[in-house]
């Protein structure tokens, strides 16, 4: 099997019953048909002037064209498009996303605050947390990816903390090895890096019997989420610790991303980045953990304490790729979450999660990645909008569903789902035991460096170190803090916050309760 034989395909029935629907359009409190535009029809006068009926034709023609490449654009979005399928709904397209729940209100009036708390009410009274979710089986999950698990063995090197393995190398030894990672295509700023990899490529490589080898390895440990909760200041402390090795870049995205052929999220689908891929970004720490081995002959890793990590803020929460590679067989809810695949491989892993008040959490994340106009204000009314959507789901569909709905999540302004981290972290929690996950809170790592590093160390039973080196990885410049300009903008409105502080607040209860933890409440939080 090539690195490019997959089982996967385009669900066909479902997105072939869901393009032959009509697109709706709301117009104050009634759906509208769009393509009702188009059939207006005009009775044409019996007689015509030369000049005026030259006029209307060249008029109507106009029209026309402009009608034909409507009707393009609209099948060109309803068909899915590989480069436009992300800005479509999914195949399990919600009604209530064009009829909002009950307490809907017109978005010109979003700051009504009896309506907006109505809504809010509404989805705290629909939350409820159910019993544990049951893994699939590991026959299911390879066959949902057979070539991921061709690649990984079972077993790895026993000598190493990491979990590394030697593969036969069949290729060309005076080739390109990276000269298909998609990684390297897509991305100038990582070639440089790639470009050393093949410099020193052939050194590397293992003899033994007439064969060669190269090392491959995949993360001991994962820091998995949330965005906007200090997992780049994390990274970049960790990556002064002499034993700990990352990717060569952060963020690689594969589980969640990359493997789907997702490479930004507003362009859709590519080329699907094969496992192969996302081994190449970990050849350089494995290159440190092997040393040099043409003056080892029995192929023992020479630095075998080394650890290897991989940090992806969306590790965590993101699988919104689902509905367009499972089958819907679960009633709306993911058949294979991303945990079920890591855990496949690597039941050892271990996993580091940080995070942060989910209030401050979302506003941040709004003045990140928005992109222009941002205000108080502007956060003010994309909140209220989103609480309307994810209202409307829950009128027909359970909490975890539309948790991790596609269409929902596409389809709200801000991302309002990242902060419902009970929900994920009891998923992780059905594959993996709690002893394998370390929570953080981004409120204590900002006030007590020292601390979490501490912390995060024991949990990877990392070695002590000297003072100068703790000193120089506890007391650096915190890392990916607010823009200036985004803090010119103040904070968000009060009605704001209160409203955002009763949505989150039943999920942060069962949070603190899993957690034994009553400061995941956030009841005391101050601004970040």
């Amino acid at each position: 099997m090539t690195q490019m034989d997959y089982k996967y395909s385009l669900l066909g029935s479902a997105v072939d019953d869901y393009r032959k629907r009509p697109l709706l359009l709301q117009v104050d409190d009634t759906p509208m048909n769009l393509f009702a535009v188009l059939e207006v029809k005009r009775e044409l006068p019996r007689r015509w002037s030369t000049l005026s009926c030259f006029r209307k034709i060249r008029l109507y023609s106009f029209l026309f064209g402009l009608a034909v490449m409507f009707l393009i654009m609209a099948s060109y979005i309803l068909t899915g498009d590989k480069k436009g399928l992300l800005l479509t709904p999914s195949p399990y397209h919600f009604s209530s996303l064009v009829s909002p729940g009950p307490f809907a209100f017109n978005l010109s009036s979003v700051k009504d605050y009896a309506h907006i708390k109505l809504v809010v009410k509404s989805i705290t009274s629909k939350v409820e947390f159910g019993s544990s979710r049951q893994p699939p089986e590991l026959k299911a999950l390879v066959n949902s990816e057979p070539h991921m698990f061709s690649v990984v063995p079972r077993k790895f090197l026993p000598s190493v903390k990491n979990p590394c393995w030697y593969e036969e190398y069949t290729g060309n030894i005076t080739s390109d090895p990276y000269r298909t990672n998609l990684y390297a295509r897509y991305s100038k700023r990582f070639r440089t890096v790639f470009q050393h990899l093949r410099n020193t490529f052939r050194e590397h490589l293992f003899h033994r019997d007439g064969k060669l080898y190269r090392m491959r390895c995949l993360p001991y440990f994962y820091i998995i989420g949330q965005p906007k909760c200090g997992t780049t200041d994390l990274y970049d402390r960790l990556r002064l610790h002499p034993d700990v090795k990352f990717t060569t870049f952060k963020e690689p995205h594969w589980w969640t991303r990359k493997r789907f052929g997702i490479i930004r999220l507003s362009d859709g689908f590519h080329d699907r980045y094969p496992v192969e891929d996302y081994l190449d970004l970990f050849d350089q720490a494995a290159y440190q953990i092997q040393g040099n081995l043409t003056a080892n002959a029995s192929g023992n890793p020479s630095h075998p304490n080394i650890i290897i990590g991989e940090a992806s803020a969306s590790t965590m929460w993101d699988n919104n790729a689902w509905v367009y590679f499972y089958d819907n067989t679960t009633e709306g809810e993911p058949p294979f979450l991303i945990q079920d695949f890591v855990h496949a491989l690597q039941p050892n892993s271990r996993f580091i999660v940080m995070l942060r008040d989910p209030v401050e959490r979302l506003y941040s994340d709004y003045l990140y990645f928005g992109i222009a106009n941002k205000s108080a204000e502007d956060f003010h009314e994309k909140v209220s909008e989103s609480l309307q959507l994810f209202e409307g789901c829950l009128t027909e569909y359970t909490m975890r569903s539309c948790v991790y709905n596609t269409t929902v999540n596409n389809a709200m302004p801000v991302r309002l789902q990242v902060g419902v981290y009970i929900v994920y972290l009891m998923d992780w929690l059905t594959v993996f035991s709690r002893e394998q996950i370390l929570v953080l809170r981004l409120e204590d790592h900002a006030s007590n460096r020292k601390y979490t590093m501490h912390k995060v160390f024991d949990f990877l039973n990392l070695g002590p170190l000297t003072k100068e080196i703790e000193s120089e990885i506890t007391r650096s410049p915190a890392s990916n803090t607010r823009r200036p300009a985004d803090k010119n903008l103040g904070p968000m409105l009060p009605i704001t916050k209160e409203i955002l502080r009763d949505f989150y607040m039943p999920f942060n209860e069962k949070l603190a309760k899993v957690l034994r933890n009553d400061s995941f409440l956030w009841e005391n939080n101050s601004k970040l």
